[in-house]
């Protein structure tokens, strides 16, 4: 990933989607070249010259103050996960050789997580990686991602994009998509010298015109909290509410639990699976069952 692409791409189509109205500034005439905003109106509402803001467009973060960083932001209309990728982007720019070395990454949990998350038996409990790898679960984890643990390797970004049964299990495919690149998104903004991240997106993009598509937008999130809904080869349509929580003792390892509304039918549904999955042999059925 070019570093001086990443910024350039990002600043531009940030400033291409804001019109005028939403900028509120007046505007002038009918016949605009731009989608959005002009990169001179954008450099009046940051209080920075134009020549200046070009060359921030132009993907030259370096020697940018955190003040033009947050004048950037509000005149974009960055929210709070884009505001963090800019700085983020700087950060790479500013950063001196010896520190663009790529972090490391926790690749095994500790004996006391698997614990915890064997400890949790009325939801479903997973931990990520930063590679969108599933490392570790719980037994109602595993048997609710059953389509995603049938392989292997289980990697969360690899299924939703490659699976042909990724739109069947994900009853938002196209919104849960979004929010994946744009999750994925952020993580390459943190860390863009990572050479195994940088080969999972050069092989969904080879792989799959839907990420491609979405990765050019250059859209970023935070995936803390929200509502998944699923199409489960067992039980049928659940609806439940996701939380997902880093580790600070474990850099890279996000850990995501699944909770139901009292009396719906989605815990009715999880419980039907909670008492499937402890009848298995195995807490993943075979590819053939799904």
């Amino acid at each position: 990933m070019d570093h001086r692409s990443e910024v350039r791409e990002f600043l531009s189509t940030r400033r291409d989607r804001i019109t005028p109205d939403q900028a509120g500034l007046p505007a002038y005439g009918g016949n605009r070249r731009v989608p959005g905003l002009r990169r001179e109106e954008v450099a009046l509402m940051a209080g920075v010259s134009v020549d200046y803001y070009t060359r921030l467009e132009r993907g030259d973060l370096s020697g940018v103050s955190d003040s033009v960083l947050d004048a950037l932001a509000r005149a974009l209309h960055l929210d709070d996960a884009e505001t963090a990728h800019l700085f983020d982007l700087a950060r790479t720019a500013n950063a001196s050789p010896v520190s663009r070395k790529p972090r490391k990454r926790a690749n095994e949990i500790r004996p006391s997580i698997q614990r915890l998350l064997d400890a949790i038996t009325d939801a479903p409990a997973m931990i990520r990686n930063n590679y969108f790898d599933y490392v570790a679960s719980n037994q109602l984890g595993r048997a609710l991602y059953a389509p995603v643990f049938a392989d292997p390797a289980p990697n969360s970004a690899r299924f939703a994009f490659l699976n042909p049964a990724a739109p069947d299990f994900y009853v938002e495919w196209e919104k849960n998509t979004q929010e994946l690149v744009a999750t994925m998104r952020g993580e390459a903004g943190r860390n863009p010298y990572d050479k195994r991240l940088s080969d999972l997106v050069g092989e969904l993009s080879t792989r799959s015109d839907r990420f491609r598509t979405l990765w050019a937008a250059h859209n970023v999130r935070y995936h803390r909290t929200g509502v998944k809904k699923l199409r489960h080869p067992i039980v049928g349509d659940l609806e439940l509410t996701y939380e997902a929580f880093e580790l600070p003792a474990d850099p890279g390892l996000t850990l995501s639990t699944y909770t139901a509304e009292p009396g719906s039918a989605s815990a009715d549904a999880l419980r039907m699976l909670g008492s499937w999955a402890t009848t298995q042999d195995s807490p993943t059925p075979s590819i053939s069952k799904i």
